[in-house]
């Protein structure tokens, strides 16, 4: 680890090409000055009132990267163009005048909360200019004058005072600028509370986590060496390894222990580099170990190798799974079986956040009685955003500690229309969307799916509640389903609102996930299968024209209650039309679910089966039967006359030969 004096050799930070600067303050500032200074570096006797675009070449900071400099006017006939130069830059240069004291009054006054109101989030370095120029007999210092408004506006990076008369500090405004941009504090560091943000001491705790080949919980002097051979490329001598743990120690006891340096004492380092102003060496560790500005792993770790069709899914293979399963035992310090809030945010600690703290997966597996995720639901969760969101699956993967290959833990599904005709599939997670019209049951079918942790009769369900509704976000349910002969099967339930069915299925793809259709009705209501049949209809209606089509199941949902007089033949009636199985009737009130998730596996694995057919898609099928059939005949009626050709010519040839 390099002490707070030692060289950064940082790479130019984030990849960036260029570094923009604009460079903004109120009349006769000296910003034209300071800007033809910082090139010639000789001040200039007569400067121009507005300097064109100038550029600091890339060898002029150790960072290696050019800045562009962006010189604005004062004058309000060119403030459209400053605003838009404002909205260009990547950190901006804000002057006021040593010797005129209202300058600095209008930095707070107009140009601060200008910068906020044109909604430019860049950082901001106060200049005072004409230092030389300065009151010597004025008792405020710069510290004085500028810390209210640092306290107001924390976008303001720094304030320094310099002098183009006298070539004092002004390099150093363009180098903070560039710094600010290539290396910015924001990300990593909070002023207010002296702390690193809990982003980035994640970030060092997975970069920790990684360096701790032992995993006794400190950096021993081997560990530590290679960590500073990776990141800056020069090993660390014995004394210089004894000078860091004695710093440490020194500040904070509990940073060394006689392993080694431990993870508080890993934070204490970098929050010393950064207090010094050495922001460029965590930037570097961070951006070593693949870390973007936004201090998540970049695309370039994250991209994945493959590409999919609209009807392939990610699925997690089982080197990851297993990977998995010893993760949650790991983490499971009580050894119940369980995982609990603090067991689960201490396996994402080194992510960026928790990815399960929001919808579509807070409310989406079973939870214990005490709120705790069993392996099934802990592996359910990862087997939905990873079908999902295969990216930040693959992510969080890596975060937790996975070190294989994309190829050795994600795998793409076969295509569903080749699965069609070869009558089978190879999945092992399915998607299952829910249909139904407003208070048919669609939420409570999910919610009794989260309640079981297998689906054989003897299960047991949370108690059902009359008044349960499942949140607009937490639209998805996804649990493990025991099949017949003891495999097992994850099934995603994914509910549709009634009032959002039109805008679902205006894209052509968005059966495309889908492998069975369920809608859900009431059997007490007349009204809810009309609607669940007019339901079916759109959704038989777009699988026919995108190609998309998937089985589909009728659920009669409430059970329990008495249908009414029709039920049964209304019902038939729809099945025999759409060419589907007869309805699943099921009672979540009395935990009577007759097997139905089974069932929509079995379904799911027979995806040639249970298609609907509306009338217009079958005299489509016809007219498509009878054309190929008329091309048939033409084919072979061309063919027969063909043949008949050549054995023609071959009987005229043998009798002019016998001629």
């Amino acid at each position: 680890m390099p002490t707070a004096g030692s060289p950064a050799n940082s790479a130019p930070g984030g990849g960036r090409a260029t570094v923009r600067v604009v460079v903004v303050g109120d009349r006769a500032t000296g910003k034209s000055s300071l800007i033809a200074t910082a090139v010639s570096e000789n001040f200039p006797e007569n400067v121009s009132p507005v300097l064109p675009l100038t550029r600091l070449p890339a060898d002029s900071y150790p960072d290696g990267v050019p800045v562009v400099i962006v010189d604005t006017s004062s004058s309000l006939q060119y403030k459209g163009k400053v605003d838009e130069e404002l909205k260009r830059a990547d950190a901006i240069v804000l002057t006021y005048a040593c010797d005129q004291h209202e300058t600095i009054a209008r930095l707070s006054a107009f140009w601060l909360p200008e910068i906020r109101r044109l909604k430019v989030k860049v950082p901001v370095i106060v200049v005072g200019c004409k230092l030389d120029l300065r009151d010597e007999s004025s008792q405020t210092s710069l510290e004085q004058e500028m810390s209210p408004i640092m306290q107001q506006f924390r976008e303001i990076e720094t304030c320094m005072e310099c002098s183009a008369a006298k070539f004092v500090q002004v390099p150093e405004v363009f180098y903070y600028a560039q710094k600010a941009v290539l290396h910015p504090t924001a990300p990593l560091f909070d002023q207010e509370t002296q702390d690193l943000k809990p982003r980035c001491e994640r970030a060092l705790k997975r970069i920790f986590t990684l360096l701790d080949h032992d995993m006794d919980g400190a950096l021993n002097d081997e560990e530590l060496n290679a960590f500073q051979v990776k990141c800056f490329n020069a090993p660390l001598q014995p004394a210089e390894i004894a000078g860091v743990k004695r710093v440490v120690q020194e500040k904070l006891p509990e940073g060394v222990n006689n392993r080694g340096l431990t993870l508080a004492g890993f934070f204490f380092l970098h929050a010393l580099f950064i207090e010094r102003g050495r922001l460029e060496t965590t930037w570097m560790v961070l951006r070593k170990f693949g870390y973007n500005n936004d201090i998540e792993l970049g695309d370039d770790i994250l991209s994945l190798p493959f590409r999919r069709c609209p009807d392939q899914s990610v699925e997690l293979k089982s080197e990851a799974m297993e990977f998995l399963k010893g993760v949650f035992s790991s983490f499971d310090t009580d050894n119940d079986g369980v995982l609990h809030d603090p067991e689960l945010n201490d396996i994402f600690s080194t992510a960026p956040e928790s990815p399960w703290d929001e919808a579509p997966y807070k409310a989406a597996v079973e939870r214990t009685a005490s709120g705790g995720l069993s392996l099934s639901g802990f592996l359910s969760e990862w087997a939905l955003m990873t079908l999902l969101d295969p990216v930040q699956s693959w992510a969080n993967l890596i975060y937790i500690g996975y070190t294989g290959d994309p190829a050795s833990a994600l795998c793409v599904t076969r295509r569903k229309s080749l699965d069609r005709k070869r009558q089978q599939t190879e999945r092992n997670v399915f998607q299952s969307f829910v249909f139904g019209p407003k208070n048919a049951g669609k939420s409570a079918l999910l919610k009794s799916f989260l309640g079981r942790c297998s689906f054989d009769t003897s299960a047991q369900t949370r108690p059902f509640s009359d008044n349960y509704t499942l949140g607009s976000n937490e639209c998805y349910a996804v649990n493990i389903v025991d099949r017949i002969g003891g495999t097992k099967k994850t099934l995603v339930l994914r509910e549709i609102a009634e009032d959002g069915v039109q805008a679902f299925l205006s894209t052509r793809e968005s059966l495309a996930t889908c492998d069975v259709a369920v809608f859900v009705y009431d059997s007490s209501d007349e009204y809810s299968l009309r609607r669940a049949a007019e339901l079916l209809m759109e959704v038989a209606r777009r699988g026919e024209e995108s190609g998309f089509g998937v089985p589909c199941l009728l659920i009669a949902a409430k059970d329990d209650l008495d249908s009414y007089p029709m039920a049964i033949q209304d019902s038939a009636m729809i099945c025999e039309d759409m060419g589907i199985d007869a309805p699943v009737h099921v009672s979540v009130k009395e935990r009577d679910m007759n097997n139905v998730f089974r069932r929509i596996i079995n379904a799911a694995e027979k995806p040639h089966l249970g298609i609907p057919e509306t009338e217009i898609g079958r005299n489509q099928k016809r007219f498509r039967q009878l054309v190929n059939r008329s091309f048939m005949l033409a084919s072979v009626g061309a063919a027969a006359a063909v043949v008949g050709l050549a054995a023609y010519r071959a009987y005229a040839a043998r009798k002019n030969t016998s001629s």
